[in-house]
């Protein structure tokens, strides 16, 4: 099992404005596509863990990113038994659907940072007493730009990661109404989408 220290997200999001989610699939097709990202310059990659299955393949994934010196998180963890299996993988943070205080609590307990999933202000509120600092904007394509822009009044200091529905087509636009990373899924396979990705990682 890799070794992970515990990292913020400040610092695992620091090196670009993309994250890679590998859901669902093979074991060596998740790892490929992980040093794909990895190689176009998407420093993060998360795989959810909706199955034992899952699980081994976050594990993969994660002796490939401590190979390659980066960071790799387990997603969809909304159980105890999914957290454990989080941290047997290797997993440097925790991120989930939507909040649900014990768990939240459990992965801090662990030493992985966790990003949960919120669509309220109220959900905004709910997170940032639990002490989370980033938070995941779910589902991203159904709430749409301008929510990341009305919630800059209220919440100015929260960073969002958009999440749901996320392309190439569209990243840019999430990014521009405040977003401070994406997380884009299906685009690591297709070539066409993978050179506008790098486009967008151009400083």
């Amino acid at each position: 099992m890799a070794t992970v220290t515990p990292l913020s997200f400040d610092q695992i999001f620091a090196g670009a404005p993309v994250m890679a989610i590998l859901r669902g699939m093979p074991l060596e097709k998740s790892v490929e596509l992980a040093v794909r990202a990895w190689d176009l310059g998407i420093e993060c990659v998360e795989v959810p863990v909706q199955s034992r299955e899952a699980a081994e393949v976050l594990a993969a994934v994660a002796e490939a990113g401590a190979g390659h010196g980066r960071t790799v998180g387990a997603g969809t963890v909304t159980t105890a038994e999914r957290l454990a299996w989080a941290v047997s993988a290797g997993a440097a943070f925790t991120v989930a659907p939507g909040l649900d205080a014990e768990v939240a609590r459990a992965s801090l307990d662990a030493g992985l940072p966790h990003l949960p999933g919120v669509a309220t202000a109220t959900d905004v509120q709910a997170a940032r007493a639990l002490g989370l600092d980033w938070l995941k904007a779910f589902p991203a394509s159904v709430l749409g730009p301008d929510w990341f822009r009305a919630m800059r009044g209220p919440f100015p200091e929260v960073p969002f990661v958009a999440t749901g529905g996320i392309d190439a087509s569209n990243a840019a636009a999430y990014l521009a109404a405040g977003a401070k990373v994406v997380a884009v899924g299906s685009a690591l396979d297709d070539p066409d989408q993978l050179r506008s990705l790098a486009d967008l990682l151009k400083p």
